[in-house]
C-alpha cells in the first residue's frame, strides 16, 4: 500500500461530486459517493467523450453531462445500452486521504 499516490484530502471532492487529477496520460475522474465511497475513471464518455467529473454523481453511478447517459462508478459499464465502456482505476480511502494505484498509470501506458 505504501506505493499507493496520496493525492487529495477526501473532504477535498465533495460528497456525490468529482474532481480531475491530471497525470501525464490524461485525466482521471476521482468520484466520491454520498457513502463516501470514492472511485477513480477516465473523465470521458465513450459516446461523445463528455467530462464525467461534470457530471450528476447519484448512488454509484455517474450521468454524462452530455447525454445523459449513464454510467457504473464500480465497473465503468454504460447501463441500458452495451456501447463501451469507461476504464477505472483502483483507489481507496486510507485515513481521510484519497489514494490512487500507481499501476493504473502503467496500464495505460501501455495500452
Amino acid at each position: 500500500m505504501s506505493d499507493w499516490i496520496d493525492i487529495a484530502a477526501l473532504e477535498d471532492v465533495p460528497q456525490r461530486g468529482a474532481r480531475v487529477v491530471k497525470t501525464q496520460l490524461g485525466c482521471v475522474a476521482v468520484f466520491r459517493t454520498g457513502t463516501d465511497q470514492v472511485y477513480a475513471l477516465d473523465n470521458a464518455c465513450p459516446h461523445k467523450k463528455g467530462p464525467l467529473a461534470e457530471g450528476i454523481v447519484h448512488g454509484s453511478s455517474v450521468t454524462c453531462p452530455l447525454h445523459n447517459w449513464v454510467i457504473s462508478l464500480e465497473t465503468g459499464m454504460v447501463q441500458g445500452n452495451d456501447e463501451g465502456q469507461v476504464a477505472t482505476y483502483p483507489a481507496q480511502v486510507v485515513d481521510g486521504r484519497i489514494l490512487l494505484d500507481p499501476a493504473f498509470l502503467r496500464a495505460r501506458s501501455a495500452a
